[in-house]
């Protein structure tokens, strides 16, 4: 269980996030959704250890990230949380495969050439960032974040770049990877239709949560207008 409680945090003056509480149970798959400018993205950095809060304190099970040194959340990040980011963020002298497999390696994962393939990359191994479009370029941190097998899975809009063929087929990769190995899964989005395909809804306004919902039937990636 992550257990977010009480969490402020500014910007100089800019109050960003104001008391905000909840908890996201093992497993979950969990939206946040708000306007832009509501608070989401600096809360899904604070949840997942990127920034810290001003106040308040996060909790996953029994270990309260926000007391932890630099250097013990910095491998606690490394040991159990991948991102996917709005950028990509990719090494720009690797590879596809390099940069996957950059990921893959923290891990130990052997098999990380089918999630390459699951999203649409596999003739794509030894090509450059450069060489990429801005959505195949997207499609590799995707793969890159899920061949490192993380108990916690962050994703901030990761549809952005991506057109809608492209979108509904790593969303659904996504869907069915979180399924099969039960991670939990927290995504940032402006976007309804893609909130109707989680199990918890949290609705942002202004830096407070206004509403937090549970949606009885998930809807997949195919399912949902786009």
């Amino acid at each position: 269980m992550i257990s977010v409680n009480g969490i402020n945090k500014s910007y100089g003056s800019n109050k960003i996030l104001n008391d905000i509480s909840f908890q996201i149970e093992d497993n979950d798959y969990a939206v946040i959704i708000g306007a832009s400018g509501s608070g989401k993205s600096t809360l899904l950095n604070v949840i997942s250890g990127l920034e810290r809060a001003d106040s308040g304190n996060i909790v996953y099970d029994n270990s309260e990230i926000s007391l932890l040194s630099d250097d013990k959340l910095t491998i606690f990040r490394k040991e159990n949380i991948g991102y996917i980011f709005q950028q990509y963020y990719l090494l720009q002298n690797m590879t596809v495969d390099k940069n996957v497999k950059m990921g893959a390696d923290l891990s130990d994962n052997k098999d990380y050439k089918k999630i390459i393939k699951a999203v649409g990359l596999e003739d794509k191994l030894n090509k450059y960032p450069s060489e990429l479009s801005g959505g195949e370029q997207q499609r590799v941190s995707v793969a890159r974040a899920l061949a490192k097998k993380p108990k916690y899975l962050f994703l901030d809009e990761p549809t952005g770049a991506l057109d809608e063929a492209t979108g509904r087929q790593v969303l659904n990769y996504i869907f069915e990877l979180q399924k099969e190995h039960k991670f939990t899964m927290i995504m940032v989005t402006h976007n309804n239709n893609i909130a109707k395909t989680a199990k918890t809804v949290i609705k942002m306004n202004s830096g407070k949560i206004t509403e937090i919902y549970t949606n009885e039937i998930q809807k997949n990636a195919y399912e949902i207008g786009w």
